[in-house]
């Protein structure tokens, strides 16, 4: 049975090495001294740096990703209430994720933008089938009307990853939610819901 505790040394050591250098500079050989374990532990456990690197985001998502399958469940919640919860839970994962680096690396734009892909591509592929799922659910009992619950998931995870992060494409306050309240509008008459019934998704 893997020793978990070395799989999560790895990951902290990973974690704290991005905290004062590019991920790119970033060896294997360093992961393992900084973890206090031997180059071939890494090994053990992972087959690449970029492996440990998409186990990290899967740990620090863990929370978000728990409350989307719970909620998938919960339709007694409004469809759209659950997504925003959904999404609001992956933003504070975030902003703790952030928070954990008390002086942040100061890193290119080529870098950033290689970490929010990473990111983005796995939220929205983890979240994809628990929003189709939630969509589907509205559909059935009527709250929803639209033909492609799969393709609207995806659209609503990839404008809102993008603009709630907003490093992949910086914007303004005033461009966000400019693009915040076409999507609203798109969502109400894609959907046929009422004009202004979902500008709670604002609050995200």
């Amino acid at each position: 049975m893997p020793d978990i505790s070395k799989y999560d040394q790895i990951l902290d050591a990973l974690q704290t090495l991005m905290s004062s250098k590019n991920m790119q500079t970033i060896t294997v050989s360093e992961i393992a001294q900084t973890a206090g374990i031997g180059k071939g532990s890494i090994y053990y456990y992972f087959s690449s740096k970029e492996a440990v690197l998409e186990a990290l985001i899967e740990r620090n998502y863990k929370k978000p990703l728990a409350t989307a399958k719970d909620l998938a469940t919960r339709t007694d919640i409004p469809p759209f209430t659950r997504m925003a919860m959904i999404l609001q839970a992956c933003r504070n994962s975030s902003i703790e994720y952030q928070r954990q680096d008390a002086e942040p690396v100061s890193i290119s734009a080529k870098e950033q933008a290689y970490l929010h892909h990473k990111y983005l591509n796995y939220l929205i592929c983890e979240l994809k089938p628990e929003l189709t799922e939630i969509i589907e659910q509205g559909i059935a009992s009527g709250e929803i009307h639209f033909d492609y619950p799969a393709a609207l998931a995806e659209i609503v995870l990839i404008v809102l990853t993008v603009k709630i992060g907003n490093s992949l494409l910086p914007s303004s306050q005033e461009n966000i939610e400019e693009t915040m309240r076409a999507l609203i509008s798109l969502l109400e008459r894609g959907t046929e819901n009422p004009e202004g019934s979902l500008n709670f998704l604002l609050a995200l």
